[in-house]
């Protein structure tokens, strides 16, 4: 029996002795999935693929020719396109849809010889806080199978908890990374918007998504991330700016300026022991040199109004390509066109995905464009402001990801406002486009895991990572 490694650094120790190998691996995570396949974490996994893949990377190892991810087995989001591979959103309307192409970030990860495993459950085009939005059903929690993952990438979190894979990719619209992560004791970023190349990426909203990595440590997201940041030709909203290279192990020195918004970390809504291992924290900043100061955050309560209406808007335009007639699900009961769109997106779509679209609509025609998809573009401009004036004078703003951990698969589902208030603290960096990461500091009385956030300035996850590894 394999090793449930915790860092792709003891995966290679291990290899480069001849204690493991790369089929060795690959066999190992699908053991695993094939075991504990009730928790439904994987929509599809790709078993012969991945061996064969696993023996010719082992011999390109053998020869000192295998890339910076030999050893490496991530599974993908299922809004992330992998040529010839099955890609559905985790949607009925793309059931069996086989993709055309390969995302860029799946490209690059290739190329540095990281195995595609599978591709992960999430919630329906990205749309949710617990998984249970699926159209293939819900995932459960590896550490708590009463509990929900998180969203949307609860699938590609609890692979890589149930240790189904080393790391996965997932997507970050609103936290769909970093709540995932904190709800399952793994680490997951959200990287700086257009730091990760958006191509082949199944689009929620555009001008929020991101993709980025979760894995059990600080280190291998590092190097996840510098493998598929950078320009792309196919995304004229990839950054130009170069990535700095992953340098593991390397901690920041020196005393830091970290700002905590106060309006967070006094927020009603928290769970007293989240906010009370925040304070501990807080205190070991302290203890540690650095310079904390709670700022104040004036804008809280409008964080998940305008998240919502901003991406209600660009999804209802994004998802206008899914209509029964270009590709995807076309309704048998159909008869003409008006009838063909009814009722394919109808039958294809789920419930919150129609309520979104339907709000998406709402807020963009006619009469109610000013009222609300304005507005909330002018409360984007000002939350960014605001944030990039507390970067002036500090080098990281620290708050939790979530109110409080995993809450029970159900408990939120009938209410769509209180499952969007789980989004209260993650939504912040996606409006403003700063990189944040989630990492599991914390354990409630029961023993479940508590992840805290530190959001950096803009292209700053070089410094993001390598302060993060001075509390992690």
């Amino acid at each position: 029996m394999v090793e449930k490694y915790h860092s792709l650094a003891a995966i290679r120790k291990d290899l480069e002795a001849g204690k493991a190998t790369i089929p060795d691996l690959v066999n190992e995570y699908l053991r695993n999935a094939f075991e504990r396949a009730h928790l439904n974490a994987f929509l599809e996994l790709f078993e012969e693929e991945a061996r064969s893949k696993a023996a010719e990377i082992q011999e390109k190892f053998q020869q000192g020719k295998a890339g910076r991810l030999a050893g490496l087995v991530i599974a993908i989001k299922d809004n992330i396109c992998f040529r010839s591979h099955k890609v559905s959103a985790a949607s009925k309307i793309l059931e069996n849809f086989e993709s055309l192409f390969t995302a860029t970030a799946v490209e690059r990860l290739i190329a540095e010889d990281a195995i595609i495993i599978g591709r992960t459950n999430c919630d329906e085009f990205a749309m949710g806080g617990s998984n249970e939005n699926s159209a293939f059903g819900a995932v459960l929690n590896p550490l708590d199978e009463t509990r929900v993952p998180g969203g949307s990438s609860g699938g590609s979190a609890a692979a890589v908890a149930a240790h189904m894979c080393h790391a996965a990719l997932g997507s970050d619209t609103g936290g769909s990374i970093r709540q995932p992560a904190s709800f399952t004791g793994t680490v997951g970023l959200k990287p700086t918007y257009g730091r990760v190349s958006r191509w082949g990426l199944i689009a929620y909203a555009s001008s929020f998504d991101q993709i980025g990595p979760i894995a059990h440590s600080i280190d291998d997201v590092e190097l996840i991330y510098s493998v598929i940041a950078g320009a792309d030709s196919h995304d004229s909203t990839c950054s130009t700016c170069p990535v700095d290279p992953a340098l593991p192990g390397n901690k920041e020195t020196g005393k830091k300026r970290v700002a905590v918004l106060k309006e967070c970390l006094h927020s009603e809504g928290i769970n007293p022991e989240v906010r009370s291992a925040a304070l501990q924290i807080i205190n070991t900043f302290k203890e540690m040199g650095h310079e904390v100061e709670e700022v104040s955050f004036p804008f809280l309560q409008h964080l998940v109004p305008a998240y919502y209406i901003l991406t209600t808007a660009e999804a209802s335009s994004n998802l206008a390509r899914f209509d029964g007639i270009h590709y995807g699900h076309r309704s048998t009961s159909a008869a003409g066109i008006e009838r063909t769109y009814t009722l394919s997106r109808s039958e294809g779509f789920g419930a919150e995905v129609k309520r979104r679209i339907m709000l998406g609509t709402f807020v963009l025609s006619s009469g109610y464009y000013d009222a609300y998809y304005s507005r909330a573009q002018k409360v984007r401009r000002l939350l960014r402001d605001h944030i990039e004036k507390i970067f002036e004078s500090h080098d990281y703003i620290f708050m939790p990801t979530a109110v409080d951990e995993a809450f029970k698969i159900g408990e939120k589902s009938s209410d769509p406002i209180a499952m969007y208030l789980q989004d209260i603290f993650t939504v912040l960096a996606n409006l403003t486009g700063h990189p944040a990461i989630s990492l599991p500091l914390a354990q409630k009385a029961d023993g479940m895991p508590v992840g805290y956030q530190l959001m950096a300035p803009r292209f700053a996850e070089a410094q993001l990572f390598s302060f993060s590894r001075t509390i992690a």
